[in-house]
């Protein structure tokens, strides 16, 4: 008897056992149950085998103990305070020239940004980012080679072939494809045809992506940070831009504050006159960290004798890849450069791929 049909039976005999005899118990089997023993055992044997034989327990237990290992992880990081107080500078020597192992199985791998609560997009996301790694484009600042590794947060396992977006300002607060008050000079329209510090990446067969990237400015009421988006399923298009799928994932990603004033003190950044606000008072890191698991802050390390001689920084990024997110934006990238848009909101009802532009209205 299949094991299917063991089951049904199961249902029904325990139905007929309970309600034909309450509080009545035969001392015997009678043939029947002991007819619908046999078959559930032997319905039981079969599955255990074959479970066996096609490695699932194994691959299980394997599961299990990632997912033991993750939460126990979690368990040092528990609230804001707790990450704003942890140092993310790495104790031991490190460089983008190590193995990916060694990066992410590297004492500091315990920086970990969950799927939940997923940070916000902010109004500066530009569909239509170039596939690319080298995104600094000659722009002044503390350059930055950041390694992000996408694991599967119900498995723990890397994610390949998900492309992976950045973006994020210049040394004095600027973003790059769009024109709008409180983004540097909102006379120049020429901005519209930037595109420093956007990048997209798909990730590689141990789910990570490398960016050679700035260290942001700050801009009025945010402390510095990185925007990060997953584009699951998506495609790359000839003109070497991303569409269709979903996007599961959207979060930002932050520095120490010791880091941050290190950097600020420096040319030129130190020419901003806004001023700083601190992670403690920045209202995503307080989303992303309060009551929660996450800890959002980038692991790092010098890559010469001064911060001005560079930063390599890493962060281990878990994705729920059965969510569905739709990032908000107010500005799409074009063949003829950036351009304003009516936006999405975030969980508007759009397309699966989250109100991306289509194929004819991206840059080529």
């Amino acid at each position: 008897m299949h094991m299917k049909s063991a089951l049904k039976l199961a249902v029904l005999g325990c139905a007929l056992l309970s309600s034909a005899h309450p509080g009545h118990h035969e001392p015997l089997d009678g043939p029947d149950v002991q007819l619908y023993k046999r078959n559930v055992q032997s319905g039981l044997q079969k599955c255990s085998t074959e479970y066996q034989n096609t490695g699932l327990q194994a691959r299980v237990e394997s599961r299990r103990k990632a997912m033991i290992a993750l939460h126990r992880r979690h368990l040092r990081i528990r609230d804001t305070d707790a990450v704003l107080n942890k140092s993310h500078q790495a104790t031991h020597s490190m460089s983008p020239s190590m193995s990916e192992k060694e990066i992410f199985n590297s004492p500091e791998k315990v920086c970990l940004l969950g799927p939940s609560p997923e940070g916000e997009t902010g109004p500066y996301w530009l569909p239509g980012e170039r596939v690319r790694s080298h995104i600094r484009e000659g722009q002044a600042g503390v350059p930055v080679v950041i390694q992000q590794q996408y694991i599967d947060v119900e498995t723990c396992k890397p994610v390949p072939d998900l492309y992976a977006e950045i973006w994020g300002c210049n040394a004095t607060g600027v973003y790059s494809g769009l024109v709008a008050d409180g983004n540097g000079n909102s006379a120049d329209q020429s901005n519209y045809n930037r595109t420093f510090l956007r990048g997209i990446q798909k990730t590689d067969s141990d789910g990570v992506v490398t960016f050679d990237t700035l260290f942001p400015g700050h801009y009025d009421s945010r402390t510095t940070h990185y925007h990060n988006i997953a584009h699951f399923h998506a495609k790359r298009l000839p003109n070497n831009t991303v569409a269709g799928g979903k996007v599961s994932h959207i979060g930002q990603i932050f520095w120490d504050q010791d880091i941050i004033g290190a950097v600020e003190s420096t040319y030129p950044y130190n020419t901003n006159s806004i001023p700083i606000t601190p992670n403690a008072e920045d209202r995503v890191v307080n989303v992303e960290t309060e009551n929660s698991e996450a800890d959002p802050m980038l692991n790092y390390a010098y890559l010469g004798n001064s911060v001005e001689d560079g930063l390599f920084a890493w962060i281990t990024v878990a994705v729920n890849l059965s969510a569905v997110h739709y990032p908000y934006y107010t500005n799409v990238y074009t063949e003829n450069g950036g351009m304003a848009v009516d936006g999405t909101s975030d969980g508007s009802p759009r397309e699966i791929d989250g109100g991306l532009p289509r194929a004819s209205s991206v840059p080529s």
